[in-house]
């Protein structure tokens, strides 16, 4: 199987330490949550969020940052970025794939060794050589909570450190208390510049206020081999008819799960890695809420969107499907 999807769709810097780049940095553990058996399975994860236009998106995300910023006056100096829950990494890889002369370093940050793993596969091919003083020497990825990041002895993340941090694709719709999503907030708050910026997506908050009964949410996509030959499809659902949705604390049981079928001479014999579902507790939130646990941590919102791109109003009732807020940092988190 292709780990790519054919469809539609110097030295280290940056706040971490130098070290040898066929190493993963890892923070001091404390307990780590189970990544899941879906966040088990990178290839077909990848594959799934693949139709994604991350190119696209992270010129949104770094052209978010120019407007928003008050860290530096000089918006042509080179940023250090930082993706919480970051799973592939194809935006912080895309970061400097693509904008080398924006991006000064690139960071990743996750608690799933096989989403690590297959990231820095991914970065070794579309980066270079480690080891050469080129792109692949701007980009790490930190094994760590996005609850604690930067906060135990020893982390080789300095306070203060980057510019920019992102929590996208919905990520943070795993952490399902408001203790949870403080400690996040902080954690990257601390590890932010005065003035810099932290933009997270979630889904739009229209999802939640109009849920009745839960709907079945999934797409499908097609496969195909080097020479642009269809060999299989992947069918992924994110929501299913039959979730538990508890309206009170906001949290909806979703199903989630992924089947791939290819043809006779592309199957594997390991079905397991062919299938998988499972069911994954994820908060919804809205403006609110990331308004006022943001000001705890020390973020003002600065601007909000309804997609990754300037062209989609946070309100469109026909263009908006996601809440992107563009959170910036105006002072130290407050200590509860």
């Amino acid at each position: 199987m292709s780990r790519k999807n054919k469809k539609s769709d110097s030295a280290p810097s940056g706040g971490f330490a130098p070290k040898n780049n066929d190493e993963v940095a890892k923070e001091p553990q404390i307990i780590i949550q189970d990544a899941g058996r879906i966040y088990s399975r990178p290839a077909l994860y990848d594959l799934a969020f693949g139709y994604r236009n991350y190119e696209e998106e992270v010129r949104f995300l770094l052209d978010a940052h120019d407007k928003y910023s008050t860290s530096s006056e000089d918006k042509s100096n080179p940023i250090n970025i930082i993706e919480l829950a970051a799973g592939p990494a194809r935006h912080t890889i895309s970061a400097l794939r693509h904008f080398s002369s924006k991006v000064h370093s690139s960071t990743a940050v996750d608690i799933s060794k096989d989403m690590i793993e297959y990231a820095l596969e991914t970065a070794d091919e579309e980066l270079g050589d480690p080891g050469m003083g080129g792109m692949r020497d701007k980009f790490q990825y930190i094994e760590s909570d996005m609850r604690t990041i930067g906060q135990t002895d020893g982390s080789p993340l300095q306070p203060g450190a980057f510019d920019s941090a992102w929590i996208l694709l919905g990520s943070m719709a795993h952490l399902t208390t408001n203790d949870d999503v403080i400690s996040c907030l902080s954690s990257t708050s601390n590890l932010l510049c005065q003035g810099g910026t932290l933009t997270i997506e979630l889904p739009h908050p229209r999802e939640t206020f109009s849920m009745v009964d839960c709907t079945r949410n999934g797409w499908e996509v097609p496969l195909e081999d080097e020479n642009g030959e269809e060999y299989g499809e992947l069918k992924i659902i994110w929501g299913d008819d039959d979730d538990k949705f508890d309206p009170i604390r906001q949290i909806r049981d979703f199903t989630v799960a992924m089947d791939l079928t290819v043809s006779e001479d592309m199957k594997s014999d390991d079905s397991d890695l062919q299938s998988v579902k499972e069911i994954v507790p994820m908060r919804l939130f809205t403006y609110q809420e990331i308004e006022a646990m943001g000001r705890i941590a020390g973020f003002e919102v600065a601007g909000m969107y309804g997609a990754l791109s300037d062209e989609v109003d946070v309100n469109s009732e026909d263009g908006a499907f996601r809440l992107v807020c563009v959170l910036r940092k105006i002072k130290s988190p407050v200590t509860l």
